[in-house]
């Protein structure tokens, strides 16, 4: 009789660049952070009028990656570009950069989720 094994694991998350669909990251390379307190952490200026509850973050922050070229290269901060078709997927800086929801990665390697596709494998 043949067993039939019913192993269900978990589809693991990878990121794609929407324009030309090039793997650009997984979820095994998303470094977590904890949310910010929202609007609060901005500059004055960078606020909007109303203060509301912190919004969901805009941005997956990474670990660097060898298709980063700019960050092979040596630069401190600069664009991150789509190795397939030069879109621009984020930005990365040593020092570190703000997410949308208040919180500092450092150093930070930002992808925007609005120019990926979440798919699962």
């Amino acid at each position: 009789m043949e067993q039939v094994h019913k192993h269900v694991a978990n589809p693991q998350a990878i990121y794609r660049c929407k324009k030309c669909r090039r793997l650009v990251a997984s979820e095994e390379n998303i470094v977590p952070h904890e949310q910010g307190k929202g609007e609060q952490c901005f500059k004055r200026k960078k606020r909007s009028e109303m203060e509301n509850e912190p919004a969901e973050c805009s941005s997956l922050f990474v670990e660097s990656m060898k298709w980063m070229q700019s960050v092979q290269e040596g630069f401190v901060g600069e664009k991150l570009q789509c190795m397939g078709c030069k879109a621009r997927l984020g930005s990365f800086n040593w020092a570190g950069l703000q997410c949308s929801c208040g919180a500092w990665a450092t150093p930070a390697f930002q992808l925007h989720k609005s120019r990926l596709d979440k798919c699962f494998n």
